[in-house]
């Protein structure tokens, strides 16, 4: 994998259906190595950081190969790399090939994949749509978050080497899939078992995976 382009950008303040609210979601290519720490990139900020960046989010990662989908489906929209908010826009990766607890080296960091990207109502103003959250989360195109295990820095060309697989192996499409499942069978509470075994999930996901095997019990 190789970052094609690394996006950074600062909260502001935008109107959506008749509220003012500040978001961090705009993200723009700078040029140059940029310092990597653990809680996000250099010059980059989130706005609500009870549900954005922190940890577990230091770093949003989507693929470039998603772009050519949405561009059919946002016709005469402008794409530029970042405008789905992601820090990393990488020419691999995708959510079935990328695992839950993956190690990588970027630069002189070392970074470790921990979720999928849940949307919220700030992509959909990103996009002045009333529906683009429902239809991002429904493609399945949901790209990952990075946290940062060492901190260092980083640029757009630089490799993103694997350093060590997760023993779990559990893909971040099925985090995604579990998360949507309706109903568990078997199969789905054998994944849950897997993705609570995965050190670099956070407690809120194996929180709502444990309440859902509750459930099933009950």
């Amino acid at each position: 994998m190789r970052i094609v382009s690394l996006s950074v950008g600062l909260p502001r303040e935008v109107a959506w259906r008749g509220a003012r609210f500040a978001t961090g979601i705009y993200k723009y290519p700078v040029e140059g190595r940029i310092a990597l720490r653990k809680l996000n990139l250099e010059g980059d900020r989130q706005a609500d950081l009870s549900v954005h960046g922190g940890e577990y989010k230091a770093v949003y990662c989507y693929p470039l190969a998603h772009y050519e989908y949405w561009k059919n489906e946002l016709p005469g929209h402008e794409l530029p790399p970042g405008v789905f908010g992601e820090n990393f826009t990488i020419d691999s990766g995708l959510e079935d090939e990328i695992h839950v607890g993956d190690s990588f080296s970027i630069g002189s960091a070392q970074v470790v994949v921990t979720q999928p990207r849940l949307p919220c109502y700030k992509l959909g103003a990103r996009f002045q749509s009333e529906d683009m959250v429902k239809r991002f989360f429904t493609s399945r195109r949901t790209g990952f978050y990075l946290a940062v295990t060492r901190e260092g820095e980083v640029a757009a060309g630089d490799e993103i080497e694997a350093v060590a697989p997760d023993p779990n192996g559990v893909p971040v499409s099925e985090i995604t899939r579990l998360y949507a499942e309706k109903r568990y069978g078997e199969s789905e509470v054998t994944s849950v078992r897997r993705v609570l075994q995965v050190a670099a999930v956070p407690e809120s996901w194996k929180q709502y995976f444990r309440d859902r095997l509750e459930r099933k019990r009950g």
